[in-house]
């Protein structure tokens, strides 16, 4: 396992799935694809899984990201947890 300062449970780099949820929007993912592009510039909608709520109200987004980081983890989460149009980032 590659040694940090912080003890990483993850072995850097890997790929890791973050899922996104918000209100159903023609742009969202777009939208999602953008935020996590700023931290992952190889990041693009082929790797997102996509899936509607049974009611079509909502949206779930499986966003695998290449992972350098626990910090570019961190930014990832911060960034799309601001943002208005996600209601929830795990």
């Amino acid at each position: 396992m590659t040694s940090s300062s912080d003890d990483s449970v993850f072995e850097f780099p890997c790929d890791f799935p973050i899922k996104v949820m918000g209100k159903s929007h023609p742009e969202f993912a777009d939208t999602v694809v953008l935020v996590i592009q700023k931290f992952d510039d190889g990041f693009h909608s082929g790797r997102i899984e996509t899936r509607p709520s049974s009611g079509g109200n909502y949206i779930g987004l499986t966003c695998t990201v290449r992972a350098l980081s626990r910090a570019q983890l961190d930014d990832i989460y911060r960034a799309l947890s601001a943002h208005p149009m996600v209601s929830v980032v795990m």
